[in-house]
């Protein structure tokens, strides 16, 4: 078994970042299994200087360590064009220089905090006709559905034509799409289970699809539900008390954070200090019965 966490560096460890390090973490350290580090920042303009070594200083206070050296996406295009050439030669990319108010425009109106699906508006187009500018790179995605079993959410099913559409391999910048390079990424890695934020359970089965398509085994997923504040609304990073680092700095114990952690993702029986090694010891050769809703910070710690 081989997990991996894979932050962006665009700030400090979250709490909800520090959720899905322990959750994938405890399921491979409770399997004897490998966990990896990875940091995608391919988007560039939202990266943050050193926020990889306080990221790493993070998970290492909280007691969350990783096998081998921490991959970083930035230094892996050969990877990614390897891919989309195999892609292409497989008839499956094309050029695509609309604008994401073109495609919103003539899109199906997506529910509410949904993507808009892609109409296919350059799927069929002229080659002869100049490009307004420069172009993404998308896929040809097959009138097919694929299903899934997620070990917290239970049975997913999407049709990629209805409900994806053509997605995007690489901006019109040239930097390559979160959806190809996990998808790499993972199967490069060697990666069997993939546990992650609920929030990401609708990407799940365009990548399935991608790795099919590549030749690679997909790996198992866990979409573990998202951590919000303590009022309920969505975490964000300028929320008090969201952030390892400022618990760090208040004071507040490394296994105090990680026991309430534990607790909230159904780990353990109560939100007593714990190491991380504990909660893995803990939950060895047991089933894990995962939390099923959004958990909120506490309000004090």
């Amino acid at each position: 078994m081989r997990t991996r966490f894979a932050p962006s560096p665009t700030g400090d460890l979250h709490l909800g970042g520090a959720w899905t390090a322990l959750a994938s973490w405890v399921v491979a350290r409770r399997a004897d299994g490998r966990s990896a580090l990875r940091f995608e920042d391919l988007d560039t303009a939202r990266c943050v200087r050193g926020a990889r070594e306080r990221l790493e200083d993070d998970l290492r206070w909280l007691g969350l360590d990783w096998d081998g050296a921490a991959v970083t996406q930035s230094e892996r295009g050969s990877l990614y064009e390897e891919a989309l050439a195999k892609l292409a030669g497989l008839g499956l990319v094309y050029p695509c220089d609309c604008s994401r108010a073109e495609v919103a425009r003539a899109a199906s109106a997506p529910h509410e905090g949904e993507e808009a699906v892609y109409g296919g508006l350059c799927r069929d187009r002229d080659p002869a006709r100049p490009m307004k500018r420069p172009p993404a790179l998308r896929v040809r995605v097959p009138d097919q559905v694929v299903a899934f079993d997620d070990d917290v959410a239970g049975p997913f099913a999407q049709n990629l034509a209805r409900d994806v559409g053509d997605f995007v391999l690489r901006r019109g910048d040239g930097a390559y799409a979160y959806q190809l390079s996990v998808v790499v990424d993972d199967a490069a890695m060697g990666i069997t289970h993939v546990v992650r934020g609920a929030d990401l359970v609708s990407s799940t089965p365009r990548q399935i699809w991608l790795a099919q398509t590549l030749g690679f085994a997909a790996p198992r997923f866990a979409h573990v539900p998202l951590v919000v504040a303590c009022d309920g609304a969505r975490l964000e990073k300028r929320t008090r008390g969201a952030t390892v680092r400022e618990l760090r700095d208040a004071g507040v114990a490394s296994t105090a954070v990680i026991g309430v952690l534990a607790h909230g993702l159904g780990l353990r029986p109560t939100a007593a200090p714990a190491a991380a090694s504990d909660v893995a010891q803990a939950t060895a050769g047991a089933p894990i019965v995962w939390r099923q809703t959004a958990w909120p910070i506490p309000r004090s710690w």
